[in-house]
C-alpha cells in the first residue's frame, strides 16, 4: 500500500511538472523563483532587479542580471530549457543590482544591450568604484529605440527620456505582449531616484505618460521592484497609480516650499498627502530629492 502511494505521489508530481513547463518549476530549496509570463516570456527574482527571459529555438534573451551569483543560478535553468546560444542580454538601467552579474554573461552572450547614458552611467560608476574587471559593458546602444527579432519574437527598446535615471529603457516582447520597465515602476515601495545618474521626478511623470501611450490595455507589465517581492508583474493600472505617487509627492513638497518651509522642515513629514498605498523605507530620501529638483536654478 505504501509503494502504491509513493507510486501515485510521484506521477503526479511529474504530471505537475510537465504541466507547469521548465520556466514556472522551481524546486522548493532553490533561493529563487522563476515563473512564466506569458508565451514563453518568464521572470527570475532572487536579489535585485527583476531579471526577463525567453529561450527560443534561435536563442536566448534575458533583460537585466542582478549579480553574478543570481545570474549564475538563471544560466543554470536556461541551459537546462534550451541548448541554443544565448543572443542578447539587454539592460533596463545601470544600476548594480540589474548590471553586477552582466559578467556571469561573458563568453557566453553575443551581445549586450543598453542606451548610450547606461553604458555611460555604468562605466562612470564602475571606475569610481574601481570595479571595471567586474563589468560586462553593452556593446550596443542606441539613442531612441533599438529592435531585433529572435526566432517567432520581435523585441523593442525605448527611451522616453530621464525618469529613474537619464538611461532608462522599456524593453517590449511584442508577440507575447510583455514590458519590462525595469525602475521605472516601484510597486507599492518608495522608489530610489538617481540624480546623480540624470534622474527627474517631474520628467518620469512624463515618461509614464508616454509609457501608457505606447502600450495597450493587454499589455503585462514587469516591474524592477515590489514591496511585496511576489508582485512584480501586473497591468497598466499600476503605471497610473505610481505616476500619481510622484505627481503627490511634487505638489507636497511644491506647497511646503511655497508656504516658506526650509529643507530640514520638509524633512520632518511623515507622510504625504493622499498617499496610502506605498510602504517600506525611503520617504525622507524621495522628499529630499524632490525638495533639491524644485529648488535647483
Amino acid at each position: 500500500m505504501q509503494r502504491r502511494r509513493f507510486l501515485q505521489q510521484s506521477a503526479g508530481s511529474a504530471v505537475l511538472s510537465l504541466l507547469a513547463g521548465p520556466q514556472l518549476f522551481a524546486r522548493q530549496d532553490t533561493p529563487y523563483t522563476l515563473k512564466e509570463v506569458r508565451r514563453g516570456v518568464g521572470i527570475f527574482s532572487e536579489k535585485g532587479g527583476t531579471i526577463a527571459h525567453l529561450a527560443t529555438k534561435e536563442g536566448i534573451v534575458v533583460v537585466d542580471s542582478q549579480f553574478p551569483e543570481q545570474s549564475q543560478h538563471l544560466i543554470e535553468q536556461l541551459k537546462k530549457q534550451s541548448d541554443r546560444p544565448f543572443k542578447y542580454l539587454i539592460n533596463t538601467h545601470h544600476h548594480g543590482d540589474h548590471t553586477g552579474g552582466n559578467v556571469a554573461y561573458k563568453g557566453l552572450v553575443e551581445h549586450v544591450v543598453a542606451h548610450q547614458n547606461s553604458l555611460k552611467n555604468q562605466t562612470i560608476v564602475a571606475k569610481r568604484n574601481q570595479s571595471e574587471e567586474k563589468q560586462l559593458y553593452p556593446d550596443t546602444t542606441f539613442t531612441d529605440r533599438w529592435q531585433v527579432k529572435v526566432g517567432p519574437e520581435r523585441i523593442r527598446a525605448y527611451y522616453f527620456g530621464e525618469g529613474h535615471t537619464n538611461g532608462d529603457s522599456v524593453i517590449h516582447f511584442e508577440n507575447a505582449n510583455v514590458a519590462h520597465l525595469g525602475d521605472l515602476l516601484f510597486k507599492g515601495r518608495y522608489p530610489a531616484v538617481d540624480r546623480t545618474a540624470g534622474a527627474s521626478i517631474k520628467h518620469w511623470v512624463t515618461v509614464l505618460d508616454q509609457v501608457e501611450k505606447t502600450f495597450d490595455k493587454d499589455t503585462i507589465f514587469i516591474f524592477g521592484h515590489a514591496f511585496d517581492p511576489q508582485a512584480v508583474t501586473g497591468d497598466r493600472s499600476e503605471i497610473g497609480t505610481f505616476r500619481g505617487y510622484l505627481e503627490k509627492l511634487l505638489t507636497f513638497v511644491g506647497s511646503e516650499i511655497k508656504a516658506g518651509k526650509s529643507k530640514d522642515d520638509v524633512l520632518k513629514a511623515t507622510a504625504i498627502p493622499g498617499v496610502t498605498d506605498v510602504k517600506g523605507d525611503g520617504l525622507s530620501r524621495n522628499l529630499q530629492t524632490a525638495y533639491e529638483e524644485l529648488t535647483e536654478a
